[in-house]
Order: structure tokens, then C-alpha cells, then sequence
């Protein structure tokens, strides 16, 4: 029988939170849509809320983040 005691090794969180990753508005670049787009991120964000990705899907070419961008500065103003 094997008489080594093993240590345990403490859990590491590799996950990063996107809290670190977040920036500050100022930092944000307008994003300029045109009115068609404008009008389905409104009708879907209706639908569906805050599920970005949903809604990028919907719009070719356009991003989640791009999306989320429009929305907080454009719309909650």
C-alpha cells in the first residue's frame, strides 16, 4: 500500500468573469444601423429581452455585442 499522503490541491476558478472584461461607455464606438435594423432590434428586444445573441442572429453581419452596444446607447438613453 502506497504510504504518500497526497495534498489537496486548492480549486482555481478559470472562468473569467465578464466583469473584468467590462469597459466604460466613453470607450464604446456609436454603432450606426439603419432604420430597418433599428426597428427589428426594437420588435425583437420586445419578444425576446436582453438575449443579444437571439437577436444578432436575426441580422446578418451584426454582432451580439454590437447589438447590446446599439441598445444601451441608442435606446436607454
Amino acid at each position: 500500500m502506497d504510504n504518500h499522503r497526497r495534498t489537496k490541491q486548492p480549486k482555481t476558478n478559470s472562468i473569467v468573469t465578464s466583469s473584468s472584461e467590462e469597459v466604460s461607455s466613453l470607450e464604446w464606438e456609436v454603432v450606426s444601423m439603419s432604420q430597418e435594423e433599428e426597428d427589428l432590434v426594437c420588435r425583437m428586444h420586445k419578444l425576446v429581452g436582453d438575449r443579444w445573441e437571439l437577436i444578432a442572429g436575426r441580422i446578418p453581419g451584426r454582432t451580439a455585442g454590437e447589438i447590446e452596444r446599439f441598445w444601451m446607447m441608442k435606446i436607454e438613453k
